[in-house]
């Protein structure tokens, strides 16, 4: 099939009590092996650009790619910008055809994070695409060593149904113990925070930030009303130390190293689908 917004899927996954993954991809053998993964697990997945790399020339290409491949699958399959920057890259990705966006205005005041979210939500509905704002801030994984520790950036429940009353945002970010990148110490979940920001919009929740959880933690946070989740640093260090150990071999070539990407993602993109839940929902209506 084409690409398809992810909207709908995320709704399906918080009725059904799963949660649909988003990974960052960069180049065509990460493609692969998240092709490889949610084909055997048939699972709805949706391809992430990470902001940084939505700016490289090669951006559009890579998502028409995607696009490509997406038509060699029946399985729901998205593109999304990954923390957008601003308003105009937001406006940019989807005029390159990604299904959905996410506007990152977490680092604003409020009020300016609802007028630029609302801005993009406008835009996107012309195109039929999602979007997902963040309110609070998910930090790096040793900001909550460094600054504050277990309240610190974690959304306020007060401002969540304002936020999402004012901007019409299809999916929300939240902030409640998860970090990007590589925690310092055990991360602590606040699953409560979670459930009363459930209980207080019907939007579906995103967590950003799932390496160093364990499987517990993930369905813990699934259970308490999150409905998708970003996930990308461990896999990138899978690819990574498959690349030097396949280097290492005196026949190596530049065929077998860069196949360590494709296997990391193929590996990691199947075992979160089955943690998650996600395997086998594409058939789900």
């Amino acid at each position: 099939m084409t690409l398809v917004s992810i909207k709908n899927e995320l709704i399906k996954a918080s009725l059904y009590g799963y949660a649909v993954p988003l990974f960052d991809v960069f180049e065509m053998q990460g493609i692969e092996g998240v092709m490889d993964a949610l084909i055997e697990k048939r699972a709805p997945t949706i391809f992430g650009i990470y902001a940084p790399y939505a700016k490289l020339p090669n951006c559009r290409a890579l998502s028409a790619y995607i696009r490509c491949r997406a038509e060699d699958t029946e399985m729901p399959v998205s593109i999304m910008l990954d923390h957008g920057e601003s308003v105009a890259q937001c406006l940019q990705m989807l005029e390159y055809g990604f299904t959905d966006v996410m506007y990152d205005g977490s680092r604003l005041p409020l009020e300016e994070n609802i007028a630029n979210s609302r801005q993009v939500v406008e835009a996107a509905y012309r195109f039929g695409a999602g979007v997902e704002a963040e309110l609070g801030q998910v930090g790096m994984g040793d900001d909550y060593e460094s600054l504050g520790g277990r309240g610190y950036g974690f959304t306020d429940p007060q401002t969540v149904e304002i936020f999402v009353n004012e901007t019409g945002v299809d999916f929300l970010a939240i902030a409640f113990g998860n970090a990007h990148g590589l925690y310092k110490r055990t991360p602590r979940l606040d699953l409560d925070l979670v459930r009363e920001i459930r209980q207080r919009v019907k939007v579906p929740l995103v967590m950003h930030g799932g390496t160093g959880l364990s499987d517990e933690q993930f369905r813990g946070a699934i259970a308490a009303g999150i409905s998708k989740v970003n996930f990308a640093t461990s896999i990138m260090n899978s690819a990574t130390e498959n690349m030097r150990s396949a280097a290492a071999d005196p026949t190596a070539s530049m065929f077998s190293i860069s196949e360590g990407i494709r296997t990391a993602y193929h590996q990691w993109c199947g075992q979160l689908y089955d943690i998650f839940g996600t395997s086998g929902k594409a058939s789900v209506r």
